[in-house]
């Protein structure tokens, strides 16, 4: 523990409204630790889709999670609970977490946390753990892609979408991705995808077909729905798996089941904010095992833009505009 600990700090509220321009900075209370967590000075926290849903109250944080916005940051840990074994005070870590990340401080489970390398900026840290932990949990935890498979990522040039691509090509196997621009096909080529579709003006389906030599893609990560959810099972091999983690497009659609069953495919989704907090350790164990290692190498953070905390509201624009190519990330304080 520390003493002469900060009481008050400047977060993000939603404001009534529940606009981007409705979102403010408040002084709030600092976060209550628990005896197993640790108190954190943020220094970045990324921005993610769910955030602007959560704003227009589509997307609420679980029972027990901070009201305030914010699934992932960096920073220095300040405190440490009365359980905590694994971590100092001074330490440079990355979490994902259920709320709280556009604060200036924030508390997270000790067994929650990843180290930033010294070599990394805190910025450039706080782009990786949603991106990380929604990529191993799917592709390949849910859909168990392997060296050699075909891996089709819709939104390929998103904050998921570039690290989806590092971390398939470093698992072996080949991507195809859609985006919609040819400047975002052009980043997610130089990203290391093997195909780059322009949905705008190509039928991904049709690429699928000749992208796997007429086989069907193996592995389809989609964040679009609607209509995708018809065409996935057409670009889909014969058991191949299709994971849903968003629905840009709608989360409802009538689906013919035939090809389904004809393809012996696999259909699942998943999010990873309400899970338990066992499964969310195992989660950073298996992250911290698997792909940390190769973080600021095979896999490294792709930074689209930044934003003062205050700025928020310009953030989550940008967001919701789709220009971007990689993270959106907020600067809450000093990137040590």
């Amino acid at each position: 523990m520390t003493d002469n600990l900060p009481t008050e700090m400047q977060a993000i509220a939603i404001g009534d409204a529940k606009t981007p321009d409705s979102l403010s900075l408040e002084t709030c209370a600092v976060p209550a630790m628990g005896d197993d967590e640790v108190l954190v000075k943020i220094a970045a926290a990324g921005v993610n889709r769910g955030d602007c849903y959560q704003r227009m109250g589509f997307y609420p944080p679980p029972p027990g999670a901070s009201e305030i916005m914010g699934l992932e940051f960096s920073g220095t840990i300040i405190a440490v609970g009365a359980n905590v074994s694994k971590w100092q005070i001074g330490a440079r870590v990355a979490a994902l977490v259920a709320g709280g990340g556009y604060a200036e401080y924030g508390v997270v489970h000790q067994h929650h946390i990843l180290p930033v390398p010294d070599d990394m900026s805190l910025t450039d840290a706080a782009a990786l753990p949603e991106t990380i932990f929604t990529v191993w949990a799917n592709v390949f935890e849910h859909c168990g892609l392997k060296s050699g498979e075909t891996l089709l990522i819709h939104g390929g040039s998103s904050g998921i979408g570039t690290t989806a691509i590092q971390m398939a090509k470093l698992a072996g196997a080949k991507v195809m991705v859609t985006a919609g621009s040819a400047d975002k096909c052009a980043a997610c080529n130089a990203l290391g995808a093997d195909l780059a579709v322009d949905y705008k003006q190509q039928d991904f389906v049709a690429e699928s077909v000749a992208f796997s030599n007429g086989q069907g893609i193996d592995v389809i990560l989609d964040m679009v729905g609607g209509d995708y959810f018809q065409r996935n099972i057409q670009a889909a091999a014969r058991h191949g798996r299709i994971v849903n983690i968003a629905h840009l497009q709608g989360s409802k659609a009538e689906i013919d089941m035939m090809p389904v069953m004809l393809k012996n495919l696999t259909l699942t989704g998943s999010t990873l904010r309400a899970r338990a907090t066992e499964e969310k350790t195992r989660l950073t164990e298996a992250v911290a095992t698997n792909i940390w290692p190769h973080i600021g190498q095979a896999v490294k953070p792709v930074v689209d833009s930044t934003f003062e905390l205050a700025q928020a509201g310009e953030a989550q624009k940008r967001m919701e505009s789709s220009a971007h190519i990689g993270k959106i990330i907020l600067t809450c304080g000093d990137d040590q």
